[in-house]
């Protein structure tokens, strides 16, 4: 009988970790829903991405997003600094990527803190003249 108490605080314990597991889970994968992207200069663009994520504090939030081409090379990435709990979706922006003249399309995909990649990813066309933008939702 005197090991029924340790049973119910193990008990216990599990429960709330458990609990804690699935509000984290909860929150799912950070998803690109919307990018803006300009061409400032022959090779050089601005990529606007919205990001849609359940953030829920310091430990579960969409922390990046990445601007990819061919064969998975990393053209861009834009750090996000801390959770956006009552921003949602957001925007985030960064200038300066450099892209080769061969590629017409690149991807955007987001990264939580828990999950990672592989939310909702968007493959967007580039524009072909300097000064124009191509939006897309």
């Amino acid at each position: 009988m005197k090991s029924k108490p340790m049973v119910n605080v193990i008990f216990a314990i599990v429960m709330l970790a458990g609990g804690a597991f699935n509000s984290f889970a909860q929150a799912g994968e950070a998803d690109a829903v919307g990018v803006s992207v300009t061409r400032d200069s022959q090779n050089t663009y601005r990529f606007s991405v919205m990001v849609a994520h359940d953030d829920s504090g310091w430990d579960h939030y969409a922390d990046a997003w990445q601007v990819i081409g061919r064969e998975g090379a990393i053209l861009g990435q834009r750090i996000l600094a801390h959770p956006h709990e009552n921003e949602q979706p957001f925007t985030r922006s960064l200038s300066g990527v450099e892209i080769p003249s061969n590629i017409e399309s690149v991807t955007i995909r987001a990264r939580d803190l828990v999950h990672g990649f592989g939310g909702a990813e968007m493959v967007v066309r580039l524009p072909g003249v300097v000064g124009d933008t191509v939006k897309q939702q």
